[in-house]
C-alpha cells in the first residue's frame, strides 16, 4: 500500500485541533480603515490549503474539511471588531451538504458574516443554490460572489443570486496599473456592480501601483499583502498602511474631480460693481454666493455680463462636469464654471478648456 501524502485530511478530521484559521483585512479605501477580515484555513506542513481541499474532494470528504474550516472562522464571531464583517469562503456546490449547513447553522445569528462563494466547479442547479443563499440571507447573511473572468459563474448566478459584494480575483488584480485591458475590465466590473448595487473588493493587492489604480477607479474595498497580511487575529491596520491608504485616495481625487484644475478669480460685490475691475471676475451677493460674471470676448477684448449658468463642488467629476457644461444653451456652452463650497463660498473658475483637456487624459 502507498503511504498516504502529507496532506491527507483523514488524520486532521479526526483531530480538528489541527486546522487553524488566520484573518486578513478588508480595507474600506474611502475612510482608511477596517470593512471586514476575511479567514482562510491553514493546515499542517508546507501544503498550500488549495492542495488540501483538492485532496480532500479526491477522497469524497470535500464538504466536512470545508464545514470544518467555515465552523473554526465563525467561532471567533465574538472576538470581531465592531463595525466590521466576517468573510468566510465556501465552494457553490458544497453549501447545500449537510455538513457545510450544520456549520453555518451554529452561531445564533449571521448579522456580521459574509458568505463568499468561490471555487470553480460550476453549479449543476443554480434555483437550489439561489434558495440556500436565501436562507443564509434570512439569519442575516450577505453574499459575495468571485469574479476571475472566467466567466464559469457567468452572469446567470449574478442575476440570480444578486450578491452584496463582488470580489475581483488577484488574477485580474495583479499588474492592474500596467495593463489597460486588466484596468478597463476592472472599470467594466465596477460599474456593473454599482448598478446592481453591490461592492467591489479588489483581492490581492500588493504594490502601491495596484493601490492607486483601484483608487482612481473609486473601488470601495481592498485586500492584500500590501495592506496587511493573514494573522491568527483581528490585527489592525499599521499608521504606514493608513496613511498611504489616504494618501493615494486624495491623489485620485485630486486627478479625478475638478479640484486639481481651479483657477482663482477675482470677486466683485454684485450691487457695487463700477465695471472698473480686469475681467474675469465674479460678482458676489452678500452671503457671499455668486450671482454673475464679468468675461472678456476672445474676439472683441471687450468686456460683457454673463449669467452664472453651472455652479459644481470641488468634487465633482471632471468628464460628468464637462459633459453638464456642453449641454448648456450655445450662448452660454463655453462661459467657464464657477466652482463653489458648500456654503455657496465661490472657490474659483473651471475654464473650459481645462476640462476637456483633463477629460481626454483620463
Amino acid at each position: 500500500m502507498l503511504p498516504r501524502p502529507p496532506w491527507d485530511c483523514r488524520p486532521l478530521l479526526a483531530d480538528p485541533k489541527d486546522l487553524t484559521v488566520v484573518f486578513q483585512p478588508i480595507v474600506d479605501l474611502a475612510s482608511a480603515g477596517i470593512a471586514g477580515y476575511a479567514a482562510s484555513a491553514r493546515f499542517p506542513g508546507t501544503a498550500a490549503p488549495d492542495v488540501w481541499f483538492a485532496a480532500a474532494t479526491e477522497a469524497g470528504l470535500g464538504a466536512e474539511l470545508e464545514a470544518l474550516a467555515i465552523s473554526h472562522a465563525l467561532a471567533a464571531l465574538p472576538d470581531l471588531p465592531p463595525s466590521t464583517f466576517l468573510s468566510v469562503d465556501v465552494s457553490p456546490h458544497l453549501l447545500g451538504s449537510a455538513p457545510v449547513a450544520a456549520a453555518f447553522a451554529a452561531p445564533a445569528t449571521l448579522r456580521r458574516v459574509v458568505v463568499r462563494l468561490t471555487g470553480h466547479t460550476p453549479v449543476g442547479d443554480i434555483g437550489a443554490l439561489r434558495e440556500q443563499t436565501a436562507a443564509l440571507r434570512g439569519r442575516g447573511a450577505r453574499i459575495a460572489i468571485d469574479d476571475d473572468g472566467s466567466g464559469y459563474a457567468g452572469l446567470q448566478q449574478l442575476a440570480e443570486l444578486r450578491p452584496q459584494l463582488v470580489t475581483l480575483d488577484r488574477a485580474l488584480v495583479t499588474g492592474v496599473d500596467d495593463d489597460p485591458v486588466r484596468y478597463a475590465l476592472a472599470e467594466l466590473v465596477g460599474a456593473f456592480t454599482g448598478r446592481i448595487d453591490a461592492w467591489l473588493l479588489a483581492d490581492g493587492i500588493e504594490t502601491s501601483g495596484e493601490l492607486a489604480a483601484f483608487a482612481r477607479l473609486g473601488v470601495p474595498l481592498a485586500q492584500g499583502w500590501l495592506l496587511g497580511r493573514p494573522a491568527p487575529g483581528f490585527a489592525p491596520l499599521t499608521p504606514q498602511v493608513v496613511d498611504m491608504v489616504r494618501g493615494q485616495v486624495a491623489r485620485a481625487r485630486r486627478s479625478e474631480s475638478v479640484a486639481g484644475l481651479l483657477r482663482p478669480v477675482r470677486q466683485r460685490p454684485a450691487g457695487g460693481d463700477d465695471g472698473t475691475a480686469p475681467p474675469p471676475y465674479v460678482l458676489v451677493d452678500d452671503d457671499g454666493t455668486p450671482s454673475g460674471m464679468v468675461l472678456t470676448d476672445p474676439h472683441s477684448g471687450r468686456s460683457y455680463p454673463a449669467a452664472v449658468s453651472l455652479r459644481v463642488p470641488p468634487a465633482a467629476d471632471v468628464t460628468e462636469t464637462l459633459q453638464r457644461a456642453l449641454t448648456r444653451s450655445p450662448a452660454q456652452r463655453f462661459d467657464p464654471v464657477v466652482c463653489t463650497a458648500r456654503n455657496g463660498e465661490v472657490l474659483g473658475l473651471l475654464r473650459m478648456e481645462d476640462l476637456a483637456s483633463a477629460a481626454a487624459t483620463r
